[in-house]
């Protein structure tokens, strides 16, 4: 039995899309930057990692919040590229706690998957979201 005919009669209960996660504050998209960094598809970051690795203060002026998302995208399209066969990847970013002026070392996840219509898109997540 193949898996398409196993789920052929299933109800359907919930769906929840990209768009509407999108919409809803859950992803954030990024993809405009992260075409700067070599993305060739539409990239979302979760909230949890926004808060976790990009958001910083307007008024705290030692880094600002593009700079921290480059870092962020372009660490995620370099490990894209080496492992290009990879529908996930895990990769670390040296992040500075607001505060505190030693960075530390966050493991985060890229996926590329489909998107709502089947397209190709990457979502960039802390390792225990999917």
């Amino acid at each position: 039995m193949s898996m398409s005919a196993l789920w052929a009669d299933a109800e359907v209960i919930h769906v929840y899309t990209r768009a509407q996660a999108l919409a809803d504050g859950v992803l954030r998209d990024v993809t405009a930057l992260a075409k700067e960094a070599g993305f060739k598809v539409p990239v979302a970051m979760t909230a949890a990692v926004w808060a976790d690795c990009v958001a910083w203060p307007k008024e705290e002026s030692s880094q600002d919040e593009t700079g921290r998302l480059w870092d962020v995208l372009y660490l995620a399209a370099w490990k894209a590229l080496e492992h290009p066969q990879a529908s996930a990847v895990t990769f670390g970013v040296l992040r500075v706690p607001l505060g505190e002026t030693q960075p530390q070392r966050v493991v985060l996840k890229l996926a590329i998957g489909p998107g709502d219509h089947g397209e190709p898109v990457a979502t960039i997540m802390q390792p225990g979201e999917d």
